[in-house]
């Protein structure tokens, strides 16, 4: 016989709510101690950084060394090398068409590709709580909070990007599980608190239909021990883990980012721009720096309309929430070969680009399958 549930006050009926932690009550909240210079409203603030001194602009450069710099062209043999390496990494790519082919006309350009990467620091506070187990209380009884920006961390390696949280100093405190109300446990949601469920092979009958025998699987009876809280009746509060009290804190979220900008000089070539951006490339130039300045005189103007226009849209996407640590700008050079070639009576095309040798094929004539992703 089930027992009845409305002698028993030593759990709280949640049979109708989420078993996993909650966040506490905006209510229960606003009740903790405040701390108007760590938040505004809903309980999250962003913190604005100190301003930092700007970087020393960039000394007039001589570019002679640019129009002198030229990237090893592309001969006939490298480029029938590139495309043998290319389809031998491919399964379903023929060698045949690489070995016979006759090159036509090889067209080659030298690009020029800025980068600008950013990298970034920025700080977000919030309440949290975790299972109170009669751990150091680290309260206001113990001093002031500091601000976060006064927080001394570990900045990890400058351009890799990395998360971490802390908790802040003196901003702990106890308070009952807002869950359970202190209670540690609560009914479980399977069986509604009763231990036992309706036999799922009899749905209770006690007998299968069409039947004389009793079920066996919950001989005779027409329930079963509820396998959610293993016929307790009751499941040990997910939030609190059974400790009844929960210590909230205000945590310190840190997020270091690196923003990327990248630009690739026009071309004639039909070769894909993201395969561009992604090549490897000769270094020309690297300035490096906690706020770099913008190039203005470089000969191709786009590139310097680029630099502009990267630093100006990092600047104004990062300086209202977080603060720079340190810029990097590059400008490489990226050569990209257009190669014709004539296979049994027909023309195709593929593309060489890259200090490596990469190969884009657009047409490969030598092939034993389809819907393959040519890169």
């Amino acid at each position: 016989m089930d027992r009845d549930l409305s002698e028993d006050d030593s759990v709280v009926d949640l049979s109708f709510e989420a078993e996993s932690p909650l966040a506490p009550p905006a209510e229960l909240l606003e009740r903790l101690p405040s701390y108007d210079w760590l938040f505004q409203r809903g309980g999250q603030q962003i913190m604005f950084p100190p301003l930092e001194a700007p970087g020393r602009p960039l000394e007039q450069r001589c570019w002679s060394s640019f129009l002198e710099h030229r990237v090893p062209l592309v001969t006939e043999e490298v480029a029938r090398e590139a495309l043998l390496s290319f389809v031998s990494s491919k399964c379903c790519y023929g060698s045949t068409a690489a070995g016979d082919l006759i090159i036509q006309e090889l067209k080659q350009q030298t690009l020029c590709r800025y980068r600008l990467e950013t990298f970034s620091e920025s700080r977000i506070s919030e309440w949290t709580f975790q299972p109170f187990t009669n751990q150091s209380v680290d309260g206001p009884q113990r001093g002031t909070s500091p601000r976060l920006w006064d927080i001394k961390v570990q900045v990890p390696p400058m351009f890799q990007e990395d998360m971490r949280k802390f908790q802040v100093p003196h901003s702990s405190l106890v308070k009952e599980c807002h869950k359970c109300h202190g209670r540690g446990r609560y009914k479980c949601s399977g069986c509604h608190g009763a231990g036992m469920v309706r036999c799922p092979s009899c749905s209770g009958a006690k007998r299968k239909a069409k039947q004389s025998r009793r079920c066996q699987m919950c001989s005779g009876s027409g329930r079963r021990r509820c396998s959610t809280c293993s016929g307790r009746g009751s499941k040990t509060c997910a939030t609190c883990k059974g400790e009844k009290r929960l210590l909230h804190f205000i945590q310190l979220v840190i997020m270091w980012k690196n923003s990327l900008f990248e630009f690739v000089s026009e071309h004639r070539l039909n070769c894909p721009r993201e395969l561009l951006a992604k090549a490897k490339g000769e270094s020309l130039f690297k300035d490096e720096n906690t706020a770099v300045y913008p190039i203005v005189d470089f000969p191709l103007r786009e590139i310097s309309l680029a630099s502009q226009r990267g630093i100006a849209e990092h600047s104004a996407a990062l300086s209202p929430r977080a603060r720079v640590l340190q810029q990097r700008q590059t400008i490489e050079l990226i050569p990209v070969t257009e190669v014709h070639y004539w296979y049994r009576g027909q023309t195709y095309v593929y593309y060489i680009y890259g200090t490596d040798h990469r190969v884009h094929v657009v047409d490969y004539p030598d092939r034993y399958c389809f819907g393959c992703t040519i890169i």
